[in-house]
């Protein structure tokens, strides 16, 4: 059995992108998933002096020991601008502070969701090559657009659920 984790890059308690992630988690059926909350780490802003200062953050050094013991990462991003938002951007500048290498050998299922049409794809395209450059591999994508027209309390649209489902029954295959 393969050892996953999943978290999401959003800070914001009411995150679309954390429901989207709960609810896909669901559909994993040969994996147990460890669920990671990122809002409850106490990471301060990166900065040189700051890590000359202090050394790189006990919750960041705890973080890259999971994702170091992990075969395959689930992570949804929010977009900000175009990126991922400033709060997983400085996690991931962390990490890569205390690994150039932090996602090296790990295979990613990247998902993400907004309001709009886009599905926050800008987000996935930054954050693919992000993880690429600290030796990650995207192996899938998902994008959920309209979140609101495509989500409620009983889960995806039909075609979108599909979709999921069967992302997640390929990923489950090639672990």
């Amino acid at each position: 059995m393969s050892k996953i984790i999943a978290f999401t890059g959003s800070n914001s308690e009411t995150s679309i992108n954390d429901k989207l992630l709960k609810y896909a988690l669901n559909f994993f059926k040969k994996n147990e998933v460890n669920y990671i909350d990122l809002k409850a780490f106490e990471i301060p802003i990166y900065s040189e002096t700051l890590e000359n200062s202090k050394g790189i953050p006990k919750d960041i050094q705890e973080l890259k020991l999971k994702i170091e013991k992990a075969d395959t990462l689930i992570v949804a991003v929010n977009e900000h601008n175009g990126a991922m938002s400033a709060f997983f951007k400085n996690i991931t500048d962390w990490l890569s502070r205390a690994s150039s290498n932090y996602l090296k050998d790990k295979s990613i299922f990247l998902m993400s969701t907004s309001p709009g049409e886009g599905g926050a794809q800008s987000s996935l395209e930054y954050t693919t090559e992000n993880f690429h450059k600290f030796g990650g591999q995207v192996v899938h994508q998902f994008s959920l657009p309209l979140f609101n027209k495509n989500f409620s309390e009983d889960g995806l649209t039909d075609t979108y659920k599909a979709h999921l489902q069967s992302l997640i029954t390929n990923l489950e295959n090639d672990l």
